[in-house]
């Protein structure tokens, strides 16, 4: 048989497609390391932010509970806030209407304060001129046992008697004897108690009961009552009981927890009157320091204003309740907005047979 004969083509062929395979073998070899390299680099670096981001996940959950425990803090400011703000727009809702009271006050109303305030200053002319009767030598009683010395240079006859076996001193303690203007006693009913006691207009009415103290006889007997709405005696546990006038200590510490009393609430002058009765035997004489028509009755008021006609309303209900047989002497301290004080107690004074005085502010 003939010989096969070799085909070189064949073989080169061969040989091409390995070297070839070998080639692409060595290449992905290479290939494979230099991403294996950069695969190991890459997820280092990876790793490296989502270490990063762990730390600030836990970094915001806490920023989160600092602003949760802020929100907490925030929302009880923001209740005691709105609790405040209706406080105080009840306040100022309760000040419109305290002040729109007030405005109907018309100018017929201040022309008849105006004529009473003449008629009285025409009575204290007649009283200065009647001071001239009066004998020099002849000192009142009450100034054996205390002395008042007054701020200013008044040494005139007041008209007011401050005798009898048994006086009763009634002293209005409301809140209106903080000042003589609406604003300024809105204003003052706000301040601390130790301010209160110290407004100018209630010093002077602790000081007129100072001076009245001194004028009452040593063989007398005596008690001071405050009223606002309620009514008792400024010293404890002596409701209903006389003190000692010949007793300078008793008038000296009844004087000085007067001064102590701080003006609030109400005018009820109901309540003063029927105290009256509760000492027995009764009072045969009755000095009454006030500044105006009471704006409150036997029983409580529904509404929070009480126009001018309902306070003479209860005032005159207030009157029939007043037992009778002794005089009433008015002490009339100034008060704005209560034009027909003056003459209803200027007629009470006149029908008990008492007086009517309206000190000056530098009085006593």
């Amino acid at each position: 048989m003939a010989r096969r004969t070799t085909n070189v083509f064949s073989l080169s062929f061969l040989d091409a497609m390995t070297c070839g395979f070998g080639a692409v073998v060595l290449f992905f070899m290479v290939i494979n390391a230099a991403v294996g390299t950069r695969a190991d680099q890459v997820t280092g670096d990876l790793k490296a932010e989502v270490d990063r981001l762990e730390q600030e996940v836990l970094e915001g959950h806490e920023d989160l509970v600092e602003l949760r425990n802020s929100l907490r803090v925030v929302d009880q400011r923001d209740v005691e806030a709105r609790g405040l703000s209706r406080q105080i727009i009840e306040n100022i809702e309760d000040l419109q209407v305290e002040l729109a009271t007030y405005e109907n006050t018309t100018l017929a109303q201040e022309e008849h304060v105006n004529r009473l305030m003449a008629d009285l200053k025409s009575l204290e002319e007649s009283n200065r001129r009647l001071s001239a009767a009066v004998p020099e030598d002849e000192e009142p009683p009450g100034d054996r046992l205390r002395s008042f010395i007054g701020d200013g240079d008044r040494q005139y006859l007041t008209g007011l008697k401050v005798g009898g076996q048994r006086i009763l001193i009634l002293v209005d303690a409301s809140a209106s004897m903080l000042d003589e203007t609406i604003v300024n006693i809105i204003r003052r009913r706000n301040l601390p108690d130790a301010r209160k006691v110290q407004a100018k207009k209630w010093r002077q009415a602790v000081a007129t009961v100072d001076w009245v103290t001194t004028q009452i006889p040593p063989s007398s007997r005596f008690q001071i009552y405050t009223f606002n709405e309620t009514a008792g005696s400024v010293v404890p546990d002596s409701d209903g009981q006389w003190l000692d006038g010949g007793d300078k200590e008793v008038l000296d510490d009844a004087v000085e927890r007067l001064s102590g009393v701080v003006p609030g609430k109400g005018t009820n002058l109901y309540r003063a009157f029927t105290a009256i009765r509760r000492l027995q035997p009764g009072p045969d004489n009755v000095i009454l320091l006030v500044d105006g028509l009471p704006t409150q009755g036997k029983v409580s008021p529904r509404s929070r204003t009480v126009s001018a006609r309902e306070r003479l309303k209860l005032y005159n209900k207030a009157v029939d309740e007043l037992p009778r047989g002794f005089p009433v002497n008015v002490i009339l301290f100034p008060m704005e907005g209560d034009p027909q004080a003056p003459s209803a107690f200027w007629r009470l004074a006149m029908a008990t047979r008492g007086s009517l005085l309206s000190p000056s502010k530098d009085w006593p």
